[in-house]
C-alpha cells in the first residue's frame, strides 16, 4: 500500500501637600481702614494652612506562591514549563518527551519514539504548540465528585493526564470506545504513539519517568488535578518497593485510586479519618487514572477545555504489515532532522522529515521511502494546515481542531 502523507501532526498617588504657599483672603470688612481714630485696622493671624496628607501606600497585588504541584514538571525544565494563578497550574510543552533540562529546539529525547509499533497509521512525531492560552491546565484543589466519570464508559477523545515531561495521556481505550490500544499492538516501547495530528502521547503510565523524578514521586497529574504515582502492590511494606509514597494500604477503586494515610496528628481509629486521593499505575487496565475522580467538565465525549493540536497535514490510512523498526533524531546546521524505519517483512522504508523555521512559520519536508523502493517528497506549512477537525469528527471547515487523538 502506497505511503501517502499523513495529517495534521503564562498612584501611588502622592497626595503631594500643595507646596504653593495659600493666598489669605481677608473678610470684606476687614480690607479697609476703621473711621474711628487712633484705631488701627483690625487684620485676623494668617489662616493654617492644611497639613500635607500622608503619601498614599503602593498599591501591590502578591502573585500566589508556587504551588507544589509546579515542582514535578522542573525536572524538564526548559522544555516544560509552568505558570499559576489562584485556580491552576498551566503547564507548557511541545508534547515531545525531551531529556531533563535540555531546550526544545536540541531535540534529545529521553527514549526513542514509535519504536515497536505493529498497528500504524503512518504518523511520525512533530512538536505541537501548547503554549500560550493554548497550554495545559491543572486544577490546584482538586474537588472530589459525586458523580465520577469512568473511563470505560467516556472520554475516548482527548487527553485524561498530563505526563511530569509534558507529555499528555490518553485513554487506553482509543476513540472507538472498544480497543485497547496496549493490546492493539498500536503503542511503542514506553506506551505512546501518534494520533492522527502527528501529536505523540501515552496511552498508558510513563513509569520510565520514575528514573528521573523519583519512585516516590507522581510521574503524572490527572487532569481533574490528583496526581497519579507509579505501581502499587497493597502487600508491600511501607518505604518498600510499590508501596504507596502516601502511605495508603488500602486496594485501589475501579479508577486506579485510593487515599493515602491519614494526616499526622490524627487520633488513632478517628472515624472517617482520610489523606490524599490520587491515582496509581498499574501493568493491567486501565494502567493509569480509570476515568476522573474529582470535578470535570465532559463535552464530546472528552474533558474540556484543554489544548488543541496543530496538524498539518492530512490523515492516512494504515499500512497493513509495517512494524516501525527505529526512530532519530538530530539537529544539523540548526535544523532538526527526523527519520523514522518501519519494515513490511523483509522490505524496509523510511519516513524522514526535517523543520524548517518554529511555530506559524514551520515549514515541514517530508521525503517517502516505500518499501518498494519508491521515494517521493512532500513540503508542509504549518500555517496551511488542513480544514479543522470539529471535536469528534475527523473533517470540518471553519472549526478549531479538537484535542490531538
Amino acid at each position: 500500500m502506497p505511503i501517502t502523507p499523513l495529517m495534521p501532526v503564562a498612584v501611588l498617588l502622592i497626595a503631594a501637600a500643595d507646596s504653593m504657599a495659600h493666598d489669605v483672603h481677608l473678610p470684606l470688612h476687614t480690607q479697609a481702614q476703621s473711621t474711628k481714630t487712633g484705631t488701627a485696622p483690625h487684620t485676623p493671624p494668617p489662616a493654617t494652612p492644611p497639613a500635607p496628607a500622608a503619601p498614599a501606600a503602593p498599591t501591590t497585588t502578591t502573585a500566589p506562591a508556587e504551588p507544589e504541584q509546579s515542582i514535578l514538571f522542573l525536572a524538564f525544565a526548559p522544555s516544560v514549563a509552568t505558570r499559576w494563578d489562584e485556580h491552576f497550574l498551566y503547564v507548557e510543552s511541545d508534547g515531545l518527551p525531551h531529556a531533563p533540562h535540555t531546550e526544545r529546539d536540541a531535540f534529545q529525547f529521553t527514549h526513542p519514539m514509535m519504536v515497536g509499533i505493529t498497528a500504524w497509521q503512518q504518523q511520525v512525531p512533530i512538536p505541537q504548540r501548547f503554549t500560550g492560552t493554548n497550554a495545559w491546565r491543572i486544577p490546584l484543589r482538586p474537588e472530589w465528585s459525586d458523580a465520577p466519570v469512568s473511563a470505560k464508559e467516556q472520554l475516548f477523545r482527548g487527553a485524561i493526564a498530563l505526563a511530569a515531561n509534558g507529555v499528555p495521556i490518553f485513554n487506553p481505550i482509543k476513540n472507538d470506545g472498544k480497543t485497547d490500544t496496549y493490546l492493539a499492538g498500536e503503542l511503542d516501547q514506553h506506551g505512546g504513539h501518534c494520533g492522527r495530528g502527528d501529536d505523540y502521547h501515552y496511552h498508558v503510565a510513563p513509569l520510565h519517568l520514575q528514573e528521573v523524578v523519583g519512585a516516590d514521586k507522581p510521574i503524572a497529574f490527572a487532569l481533574d488535578g490528583y496526581a497519579i504515582y507509579g505501581l502499587f502492590n497493597p502487600r508491600a511494606k511501607r518505604g518498600r518497593e510499590h508501596s504507596c509514597p502516601l502511605g495508603g494500604t488500602d486496594a485501589l477503586d475501579s479508577f486506579n485510586g485510593h487515599f493515602g494515610a491519614a494526616p499526622p496528628g490524627t487520633p488513632e481509629g478517628a472515624t472517617g479519618a482520610k489523606g490524599v486521593y490520587h491515582y496509581h499505575a498499574s501493568k493491567t487496565y486501565p494502567y493509569v487514572n480509570g476515568g476522573m475522580r474529582g470535578k470535570v467538565t465532559v463535552r464530546e465525549d472528552g474533558i474540556e477545555p484543554q489544548p488543541r493540536d496543530t496538524p498539518i497535514r492530512e490523515a492516512l490510512q494504515p499500512l497493513r504489515g509495517a512494524k516501525i523498526t527505529g526512530f532519530t533524531a538530530r539537529v544539523k546546521d540548526g535544523v532538526p532532522t527526523f527519520s523514522l524505519a518501519f519494515s513490511v517483512g523483509s522490505r524496509k522504508g523510511f519516513v524522514n522529515y526535517s523543520i524548517k523555521g518554529a511555530g506559524a512559520e514551520a515549514t515541514y519536508l517530508f521525503e517517502f521511502i516505500g518499501p518498494d523502493g519508491k521515494s517521493w517528497t512532500e513540503a508542509y506549512a504549518a500555517n496551511a494546515r488542513p480544514a479543522g477537525r470539529g471535536p469528534g469528527r475527523d473533517r470540518g471547515t471553519d472549526r478549531n481542531p479538537p484535542p490531538p487523538r
